[in-house]
């Protein structure tokens, strides 16, 4: 069994809500993570203070294996010099030097990408040809057991509610390079709602039978919460085992001061039946 928190969107700066972090600390022990993902904007503007306050909250997780993956908003918007020049440069000092990488966990194997692409998009991403090779390599002889995962700021799929954000550039692409490498799981963040979908329901592809199972985080810690979830708070935990895949949505309640799940997920991995009895030990 691999268990995941998923949070995203952290947001520090002015939008930051310091009750809401203080209750993602307390719930992720709780939460017996194996692996704590972070899929982008750990600030607002990319400053010094910004990136040094993400830091201390990331080290008062869970000390397991962290994955985290810059947002757009970790890259300068109005420092246009610093932009175009090093853009990266404060992430890579306070969260993690590398921008695409790859994790083991267990016999699960987690590549981390960095869709930003400062360069060339303000908003949305782009996931380009050289990390598609990295991906191909990554997830290369790997046995058929291994629960492959990709993470990424930006989305893949579109959320299926009434704002139709634009999905990132060569998205489709992306997707049918992941169907062919067998790719379980892809988690991201950006659009601050969460949704749980399946690529088959957008990028039907080659494959009609090997869909990848798509799980977006809303904006865990700030008060940027768009749509369903205007002004709200969300976070995911998913449970993979060799037969199934298990995301739930939790939610911040106010009245609560803590997270409570609001919806449960449940997928058969590839190739497997989906089995009635363990779906019954998975609400249990």
């Amino acid at each position: 069994m691999l268990t995941i928190l998923h949070l995203s969107d952290l947001h520090f700066g002015p939008p930051y809500l310091p009750r809401v972090g203080e209750a993602v600390i307390r719930f992720a022990p709780r939460a017996g993570p194996d692996v704590v993902v972070i899929s982008g904007d750990l600030t607002q503007r990319a400053k010094p203070e910004q990136f040094e306050q993400a830091r201390s909250f990331i080290d008062r997780l869970p000390k397991v294996t962290q994955v985290v993956v810059p947002g757009n908003h970790d890259v300068p918007l109005f420092r246009l010099a610093e932009r175009l020049g090093d853009p990266h440069g404060l992430y890579r000092k306070y969260i993690c030097n590398d921008l695409d990488r790859v994790v083991t966990v267990g016999e699960a194997v987690i590549v981390a990408l960095d869709s930003t692409s400062p360069r060339r998009t303000i908003s949305n991403g782009r996931i380009h040809k050289t990390q598609l090779e990295f991906c191909q390599e990554s997830f290369r002889d790997l046995a058929a057991s291994t629960i492959k995962i990709v993470v990424a700021h930006h989305h893949f799929l579109p959320a299926p509610d009434y704002e139709r954000d634009q999905t990132m550039m060569k998205a489709k692409r992306a997707i049918h390079q992941f169907v062919e490498l067998d790719v379980d799981l892809i988690l991201g963040g950006h659009l601050h709602r969460a949704y749980v979908g399946n690529s088959l329901d957008v990028h039907a592809g080659r494959h009609r039978n090997r869909g990848i199972v798509h799980v977006q985080c809303g904006t865990t810690t700030s008060r940027r919460g768009r749509a369903r979830e205007r002004e709200k708070n969300s976070l995911n935990l998913i449970n993979i085992d060799d037969e199934m895949l298990r995301v739930t949505h939790y939610m911040y309640f106010d009245e609560l001061e803590d997270f409570a799940p609001v919806s449960r997920h449940i997928f058969p991995r590839h190739g497997r039946p989906f089995v009635e009895g363990r779906m019954h030990h998975a609400d249990e």
